[in-house]
């Protein structure tokens, strides 16, 4: 049977300006100035981090472990999240979350997180090194990072089976929820020369399976790190898709592939359609062909475009619903819904793109870019339109193209705004959230799996939450309403 399918999304946002145009500079006075305005100042634990992990069992020739950079700004903050520099980037790390919606929510709390940091740090600076981010995925000069999603699998099903499932999804689910990109920045997509492109970071992936997240960039990443029991589960890590704008492109993203992966654990690899023979050319030619009609050969013989793939797996989705329930995923009305979506979604691109333009990241950059180069006769990659390309991702509301353009909501402001201080009552981010908001000073450090207290009395104590599905409000909100100190908690919890 599926296991809960619990989700998280990692955003590296771009950052330009601050002092001397330096990133990592730029990137820690975010981080401090939200760290200082929210009263956290907890350090992350990085006794557990293990990166260099590799599911496959052994590290390849040529495959790097990440560089975990401790000495940077890092914090963890009471919606449950954490929040860091990454490479010379802010990230926003969302709590675990128990629905695709759940994880949209968090994921736009981030947003305004980072909207909310840039503010406060740029009241502290004179306007000549004031500070921009953007949610979006490559600086136009061929530097990529990264939106990385995160999904709880159950640790009995073979990673060669997830490769193997997972690759035809992830080379083609850009025609519903890729980013767009005007023009390309990689050799390859010069080579191809496409004026715009479904993903702002397909060309940027060399290799079909690997360890590295920088360089040599993999569909699939073969990092083994569950931060959980690892002989139960495994975390599948990815990083091939979109920092997407639109809400609904984030449900449908998290949505459709959570249920994807269901369907492996509950029926097996069989029922997946055949991969494409070559994916990196896959996933690199479905990007440079808004037209949708280029195909691919799959391992099979069979040729099929990137909408034929999300065809089929649509349909295996809602097989799987019909007969499972898609329990493991969401609620019946919630898993109906990202169906519901991607169905649209799909038949939009493909029929009415415009129909769908309030939901379609690359569709709504597509209109807007198409627009401004006709009323102002530009050429194709035109620096212009490049630069209408970078402002539809910039989180300030008054910069934001995305903002104007009408993209369907998810979560309510309100919502939102909740989400921001109060983690996910659905899952052991409550544990987390409430421990940092209710015993700041009491805590030393805290990690995806564990919190280190110290209470004022002998050795500090490390509070193990080895599974990812506890921690609830239901489970241990009462501890919490009968143990007003960090001492009565923890003597509670050791009792």
């Amino acid at each position: 049977m599926a296991v809960a399918k619990i989700l998280g999304i990692e955003t590296e946002y771009g950052v330009a300006g601050g002092p001397d145009y330096d990133p990592t500079t730029a990137s820690s006075i975010i981080v401090n100035a939200y760290a200082q305005q929210g009263r956290t100042r907890i350090s992350w634990d990085f006794n557990d981090e293990s990166p260099g992990t590799d599911a496959r069992g052994i590290v390849g020739v040529g495959s790097l472990a990440p560089m975990i950079e401790t000495h940077l700004a890092n914090t963890v903050l009471t919606n449950g999240a954490r929040l860091y520099v990454d490479h010379a980037h802010p990230e926003y790390s969302s709590p675990e979350c128990r629905t695709p919606a759940e994880a949209t929510l968090y994921d736009q709390a981030g947003e305004e997180i980072m909207r909310r940091a840039l503010t406060v740090a740029n009241e502290t600076l004179p306007e000549e090194m004031s500070i921009s981010l953007y949610k979006n995925n490559s600086d136009g000069k061929g530097n990529s990072y990264g939106t990385h999603e995160n999904y709880l699998v159950a640790r009995d099903v073979e990673f060669s089976d997830v490769v193997r499932a997972m690759v035809p999804h992830f080379v083609s689910r850009q025609v519903v929820v890729g980013a767009g990109k005007v023009g390309s920045e990689t050799d390859v997509g010069q080579a191809a020369d496409p004026a715009f492109q479904l993903s702002a970071r397909a060309e940027f992936f060399e290799e079909v399976v690997g360890l590295e997240t920088t360089l040599k960039r993999p569909i699939i990443n073969t990092r083994d790190e569950p931060h959980s029991d690892a002989e139960r589960f495994r975390r599948l890590h990815v990083i091939c898709g979109d920092a997407n704008m639109s809400p609904v492109a984030t449900l449908v993203k998290i949505g459709s592939t959570a249920l994807l992966l269901a369907a492996l654990e509950d029926d097996g690899v069989r029922s997946f359609p055949s991969p494409p023979a070559a994916p990196v050319r896959a996933i690199r030619n479905f990007s440079f062909d808004p037209s949708l009609r280029v195909t691919v050969d799959d391992e099979d013989g069979r040729s099929r475009t990137a909408w034929d793939y999300q065809d089929e797996l649509w349909q295996l989705a809602e097989r799987y619903v019909q007969r499972y329930g898609g329990e493991a995923v969401a609620s019946s009305d919630e898993v109906a819904l990202i169906l519901r979506q991607w169905r649209e979604m799909l038949d939009g691109v493909r029929d009415h793109p415009l129909d769908v333009a309030d939901r379609v990241d690359w569709v709504a950059k597509q209109r807007i870019v198409e627009g401004f180069q006709s009323r102002y006769d530009l050429r194709p990659r035109d620096a212009k339109l490049r630069a209408i390309d970078l402002q539809y991702h910039d989180v300030r509301r008054d910069k934001s193209l995305a903002l104007r353009v009408g993209l369907a909501e998810v979560a309510g402001d309100e919502e939102i705004r909740d989400a921001v201080h109060r983690a996910p009552r659905s899952t052991r981010a409550y544990f987390r959230g409430e421990c940092v908001t209710r015993f700041p000073d009491a805590i030393v450090s805290a990690n995806w799996d564990s919190i280190v207290f110290d209470v004022g009395h002998g050795p500090l104590q490390r509070i193990p939450m080895m599974d990812p599905t506890r921690g609830t409000e239901e489970l241990v909100g009462p501890l919490f309403e009968t143990n007003l100190t960090a001492v009565a908690l923890v003597a509670a919890l050791n009792g």
